[in-house]
């Protein structure tokens, strides 16, 4: 980080530190809803059947990335790619599988995995060996700063539209997204046209994801299979092992490492098993206690439900998983927790217990992307004393970890189009505070 950017983070801590935190539930009254998008495949002269489109890439490992695909007819499971425009040096095969949901035929669904990639590089690539499109992407670095878009529930409305057009003005890394994507709601043909609307930014940055309520798409003897559709589209590294942290063979949940593990992401399954026990719960707990905090700044978690939430709107939805699942994050010194399901903002001061504690993870509801259902605009009243910050707005989040001490969280609300920073807020690493270093582990 710059030293005049170094020296403006200090003097906003300082003040941080001289101010007594208030609760404060914005006023803010947002506009009326919008309609909802239908994003068909592009005309082209070109396009087939071979045709790839919904292109979405996710990081797997420290210098690999799988690039995942569908197409009308058969094509092959081809990713061919380069440094230069053009040109594709480099190649790798991958798999292709289909799904049926009731009356609905998927695509051809490819993914293949290429690698070993150059950190902060932006590399051109095509699908299927298919001359009419060439996409790019940029490799997220290897070291700090690194840059994260947090957004949940995210739909396919015309405030979805807005949301993503303020995300791709934003220089980032990598996305991450506490579930609900497509609101497709066994409607088939709407995951398709959720993953042409995202497209254009899902294949220039890694989408790292989990699951919501509206991915798990069960129908009792119809289709007794939850998650039919998110599994075979969205495939996730949960087969891939960390430095120190075991693969969960479960795609509802993994982790992975970013800035050469300087930070380390868990996503969590909200609606995969989590008592005390089951498997994810087991795999919870080696993962976390393979985690060096000497090496690794900062530790995030993402769940859908929310563990604290003063929104009227699915209130204590979450407090089941919370009672199974916190004592893991706080004996790992997590230092935030990012949920959907709750259609507004809120962010929490550090909290264990429903208490606040100086060693807990800071808690943010982002569940505002643009879903169709609209906000969740009832809040209870008063305000707890551990909700900082309220408002019922569609926008996204930002986190920016600047260095091994220090992240910058933002969150940018939708007014009226324009991208509008409602709430700001330094997260100190909880490795970096003797007071928690001395605090029991798992």
């Amino acid at each position: 980080m710059a030293t005049g950017s170094m020296a403006l983070a200090l003097l906003l801590l300082l003040l941080a530190a001289a101010v007594p935190s208030l609760a404060v539930t914005s006023p803010y009254v947002r506009p009326p809803p919008r309609a909802t998008l239908s994003r068909r495949l592009q005309d082209d002269a070109d396009a087939d059947g071979q045709t790839p489109q919904q292109v979405h890439i996710s990081m797997v490992g420290p210098d690999k990335m799988r690039v995942s695909w569908i197409t009308d007819d058969d094509a092959p499971a081809i990713v061919e790619y380069g440094t230069t425009p053009g040109q594709y040096p480099f190649s790798a095969t991958g798999n292709t599988t289909t799904y049926s949901y009731v009356l609905y035929d998927s695509g051809k669904i490819h993914d293949a995995v290429i690698g070993p990639l150059q950190p902060s590089t932006t590399y051109y690539y095509r699908c299927s060996s298919s001359p009419s499109r060439e996409f790019s992407f940029r490799t997220p670095p290897a070291t700090l700063p690194v840059k994260f878009v947090v957004v949940g529930d995210l739909g396919q409305t015309e405030w979805t539209d807005s949301t993503l057009k303020h995300v791709a003005a934003a220089d980032y890394d990598v996305l991450l997204l506490p579930g609900d994507l497509s609101y497709a709601d066994f409607v088939q043909p709407l995951w398709d046209s959720y993953g042409r609307l995202v497209e254009p930014l899902a294949s220039a940055r890694p989408w790292m994801v989990t699951q919501g309520n509206h991915e798990v798409e069960k129908l009792p003897v119809v289709e007794p299979a939850p998650f039919k559709a998110y599994n075979a589209r969205w495939r996730m590294p949960y087969d891939v092992a960390g430095a120190a942290s075991p693969p969960s063979g479960d795609n509802l949940y993994y982790s992975f490492d970013a800035a050469g593990g300087a930070v380390h992401v868990v996503m969590l399954g909200s609606y995969a098993d989590y008592a005390a026990g089951s498997a994810q719960h087991r795999w919870l707990r080696r993962d976390l206690a393979g985690v060096d905090r000497r090496r690794t700044a900062f530790v995030l978690a993402l769940v859908h439900a929310p563990w604290y939430n003063s929104n009227e709107a699915h209130e204590g939805e979450g407090d089941a998983m919370r009672d199974a699942m916190e004592e893991l994050l706080y004996g790992a010194r997590v230092d935030a927790v990012f949920a959907g399901h709750v259609h507004a903002y809120e962010r929490f001061a550090r909290v264990r217990g429903g208490r606040e504690d100086p060693c807990g993870p800071v808690h943010v509801t982002i569940g505002d992307g643009g879903n169709r259902e609209g906000l969740a605009e009832k809040f209870v009243d008063p305000q707890p004393a551990i909700s900082v910050f309220r408002e019922a707005s569609f926008g996204h989040g930002r986190l920016e970890v600047a260095n091994a001490t220090h992240a910058l969280w933002t969150w940018h609300r939708n007014d009226d189009d324009e991208p509008v920073v409602a709430d700001q807020v330094w997260i100190t690493s909880l490795a970096a505070n003797p007071a928690c270093n001395n605090k029991n582990r798992m």
